[in-house]
């Protein structure tokens, strides 16, 4: 080995290191020895990732107004849909169905996966442009919540304009038959990223422009009551594992036990890390969409989704 081969091989060593260094783990979420590794960048700024049955990873390019795939197997991203409608968050449903909120004209879409065809589910809410929905999350026995806050976007042009419609920013509720569409919380400043748990009973909502996230117990109307705050910080996205710990968004990835307790931070080579979730079969690949890139990191822990 030439020394110049020497110096390329330290500086890769202690760059490796330094990451590793750098992650907080009290409660050994992360698989031993695992590294942050670089999927793919070159996108203008990722968002809403969802896992599909085959473990699969869909996420967004909202400036670029494309969804991608990311292949569990093969580790390859391929393009799945341009003209997404700019859409934010995504969550699939049981049947295989993709759920986006789609920014660009303030609805809900419901997409097919094979196809790649949109349905608008939710277009408005008491006759008036939504904010623009950003979050999603599926219950289990039928329905979903969404987060409506407001980010005036330069795509709006000619479409609306910059201030709300609605009397503020709020969570919603759309039952399973998508008869009913109400409003189960009218109470937060900027609610943005949202996850339940696997049984269906306990909602976490992000209300990131009041640094906090809070908790609530799941009706089976689908109505939300016993708000308790769950932790003092905001969060864009938001995941959950089998051990009931919450991943929270922003500065890198904070988890936090479920109750609460910060037991874990994963730190993420951008500016912001916009959203997590839980991919490939097994569940134990944390799939992070941070700025212009894609990353990929081996737990211990492992998705419930």
């Amino acid at each position: 080995m030439n020394f110049k081969c020497s110096l390329t091989l330290t500086a890769l060593l202690l760059s490796s290191f330094s990451l590793l260094a750098q992650i907080e783990d009290k409660r050994g979420v992360v698989a031993k020895n695992a590294e942050l590794v670089k999927v793919q960048d070159g996108f203008k700024f990722t968002e809403g990732p969802a896992v599909n049955r085959m473990g699969d990873i869909f996420f967004t390019d909202q400036p670029n107004d494309k969804i991608y795939k990311w292949s569990a197997g093969s580790n390859k991203i391929e393009l799945f849909k341009d003209g997404a409608g700019r859409s934010n968050g995504l969550y699939f449903q049981l049947d295989g169905t993709l759920i986006s909120a789609a920014d660009l004209q303030n609805e809900l879409w419901a997409i097919d996966q094979n196809t790649g065809k949109e349905t608008v589910i939710v277009p408005s809410f008491r006759g008036k442009k939504l904010n623009g929905p950003n979050d999603v999350w599926v219950r289990p026995s039928g329905g979903l919540y969404f987060t409506d806050p407001l980010y005036p976007r330069p795509y709006w042009e000619g479409i609306r304009g910059k201030d709300m419609e609605q009397d503020g920013q709020h969570v919603y509720f759309l039952s399973a038959d998508r008869s009913e569409l109400f409003r189960v919380t009218e109470d937060l400043t900027q609610p943005n990223g949202i996850v339940g748990t696997p049984d269906g009973k306990t909602l976490y909502v992000a209300d990131i422009g009041a640094k906090k996230t809070w908790k609530y117990d799941v009706l089976p109307d689908g109505y939300l009551t016993n708000k308790t705050l769950f932790c003092e910080m905001g969060s864009d996205g938001m995941t959950i594992d089998d051990k009931g710990n919450v991943y929270l968004t922003g500065k890198g990835v904070t988890v936090f036990d479920k109750n609460g307790t910060q037991i874990a931070h994963i730190p993420v080579p951008a500016d912001w890390t916009a959203n997590v979730v839980f991919g490939a079969l097994d569940r134990r690949t944390m799939f992070i969409t941070a700025m212009d890139a894609v990353y990929t990191l081996q737990m211990k822990t492992r998705g419930v989704w």
